[in-house]
């Protein structure tokens, strides 16, 4: 799968524990804002709402009972590996 430098970033923050929080316009019920979040509570400022709704789109991020949005197999498969620069 073809996947871009800033998908492949966010799913590697997404495949260490992190997660995306959505919030949802109360009118329409359409999500109007993502912010993904590290495991250590820090903000990616890559994850934009297209970048979000592309990854959707493509099922490699899925939520869970109106949870936070986490990483699918299918986007553990899709991701590359990357060294931990901690």
């Amino acid at each position: 799968m073809n996947i871009s430098r800033y998908e492949q970033r966010v799913l590697h923050v997404l495949a260490q524990g992190g997660h995306i929080l959505h919030r949802r316009d109360p009118e329409t019920g359409r999500i109007v804002e993502a912010l993904c979040l590290t495991r250590d509570g820090h903000v990616l400022a890559d994850c934009t709402l297209a970048l979000f709704r592309r990854l959707k789109r493509r099922r490699l991020i899925a939520s869970m009972e109106g949870q936070p949005y986490r990483i699918t197999r299918m986007g553990l498969s899709a991701v590359r590996a990357q060294l931990d620069n901690r």
